[in-house]
Order: structure tokens, then sequence, then C-alpha cells
């Protein structure tokens, strides 16, 4: 019988919204955001860039374009460095003084050690035909 197929679609679906509860109210994200903001991504990007200054200022061109500031984790900078002659270059630059000029002017940002690895942020050869690796 056609009707009562219907009858009960109806039931079905009058019992499914009776015993579906709705979900809870969501809680605004907007200061949680803030706050979270705050306290994690003003104050390391405060030190970030007192450091990336520092290396810009100090840190001759023609090594600071074959290097990127990786990381900074527990006082400890790590420097990633493209080419096996340029990372041997900068710690030789590094042992002659600049890591003591780099410590001085980084003092407030907490920079205790640095640390170099080999290693490419960037994809393509040549200087006209780098482009950034996002992984």
């Amino acid at each position: 019988m056609p009707g009562e197929s219907s009858i009960r679609l109806q039931e079905l679906r009058r019992l499914s919204r009776a015993k579906t509860a709705p979900p809870p109210p969501a809680q605004p994200l907007g200061d949680a955001m803030v706050e979270f903001f705050r306290h994690s991504v003003s104050r390391r990007q405060t030190k970030l860039t007192k450091i990336a200054e520092a290396w810009i200022r100090l840190v001759p061109e023609a090594l600071n374009d074959h290097c990127a500031l990786e990381g900074f984790h527990r006082g400890t900078l790590t420097i990633m460095v493209d080419t096996s002659s340029h990372l041997y270059e900068l710690k030789q630059v590094l042992l002659a003084g600049l890591e003591e000029q780099l410590m001085l002017a980084c003092r407030g940002a907490g920079v205790r050690k640095i640390s170099l690895k080999p290693g490419r942020w960037y994809d393509g050869d040549e200087n006209s035909d780098r482009r950034l690796r996002f992984t």
C-alpha cells in the first residue's frame, strides 16, 4: 500500500527530530585568538625581528644571500646555508668574531648559541630562478 509507506516515513522523520539533540552553542573564538596571538605569536615575532635585524646588519651581504634563519629554540639560533663552501666561509667568519657580535646584539632575544646546518630553503639553481619552498 502506497499510503502506508509514506506514513511510516513521516513517523521516522518525526522520531528522528524528537531524538536528535541540537549541538551545544559554540564559544566565540575572538577573545581566545587575541590572547593566543599576544602570548605566542607577537612575543616570538619580536624576538625574531631583533635577531633578523642584527643578522642583516652584521653578516656580509655576499654570505647573507646564501643563508636563512631556520629557527630559534631554547637559545639556539639555527642557520641554514645552501652550499658547503658558503657554510665553511660563514663558520670562519663566525669564529673570527662575528658570533660574539651577534650574541651581544641579540642578548635581549636570548641567543646563546649559533648552529649552522646545510640545506636549501628554495627551489631552482640560479639567483633569478629561486622560488621559496613551503613544506
